[in-house]
């Protein structure tokens, strides 16, 4: 039996009840940090809590040796994934290669960034689009399909949940400035000003703890402040409900002038 635990968005103690019932029973437990991290969280912290010592797992050792599964023909292995277990395609093709396999599987759910942001920024689940991530830049690498898809969801009048890129191998998480800063370039590169400073966002921070962050404003407002320690997350609104504006001022902060001019 393969099992693929989520760990949810914050720090050890969201795991389940079900997810903890599942892990006493494996006799190998490995985890996954490079689609996510639980930024209030150690490994040892983890280890205490489940009573078991966990492999830390590089990308290539899940996504090319396989090795959850080459233990799983032999026994009970459970895989502990950040947030909900399948959000990431590479957990998936896990899945179907298990199947492939014969080795039988079970995903044991937790709270996810996907679910957790729309309702921290008071915003309705359903009128959200595409899910977009941000990727760090370089002089040689900007792509601006990000933007792109975030002024489709806008022309859709639908919201964007803008995930911003980790690098967890060097310690790296974008932030919520880092991320607007990225739209302002790449409005500019494509001439569109459909984002632009006077645009709304709100940014998200640490998602699943006690005091979870969250800010709305335009972008030129928000560029000037800093957000704290990671993971940060960003939401571009479009139209909103007069309850979605209400919350986004009263909770996040949001100028009454900018978020009454959204109202449909």
């Amino acid at each position: 039996m393969l099992y693929i635990i989520g760990l949810g968005l914050y720090d050890e103690n969201d795991i389940s009840v079900k997810g903890l019932k599942a892990l006493k029973a494996c006799s190998r437990v490995y985890a996954e940090f490079y689609t996510a991290i639980l930024q209030g969280a150690s490994l040892s912290a983890i280890e205490e809590l489940t009573g078991k010592d966990i492999d830390i797992l590089r990308r290539e050792e899940i996504e090319e040796e396989r090795v959850p599964l080459l233990e799983a023909e032999k026994s009970d292995v459970a895989l502990l994934v950040p947030g909900d277990p399948l959000i990431a395609t590479t957990h998936t093709e896990l899945i179907l290669d298990a199947r492939r396999r014969g080795i039988e599987t079970r995903v044991i759910h937790a709270s996810s960034i996907i679910s957790a942001a729309p309702g921290l920024a008071g915003l309705q689940a359903y009128k959200f689009g595409r899910i977009i991530t941000v990727p760090f830049t370089s002089e040689n690498y900007f792509p601006t399909s990000p933007y792109v898809n975030i002024k489709d969801n806008l022309e859709r009048d639908s919201h964007s949940l803008v995930l911003l890129d980790i690098e967890a191998h060097k310690r790296r998480y974008m932030t919520a400035n880092e991320g607007l800063e990225y739209l302002l370039r790449a409005s500019e590169k494509l001439g569109d000003d459909t984002i632009n400073e006077k645009t709304l966002a709100v940014v998200i921070a640490r998602a699943g703890s006690e005091r979870p962050l969250v800010r709305a404003d335009a972008i030129s407002s928000l560029l000037k402040e800093d957000f704290g320690d990671p993971l940060h997350c960003l939401v571009v609104p479009a139209g909103l409900h007069f309850i979605e504006a209400e919350y986004l001022v009263e909770v996040a902060g949001a100028p009454r002038s900018i978020v009454e001019a959204m109202i449909i």
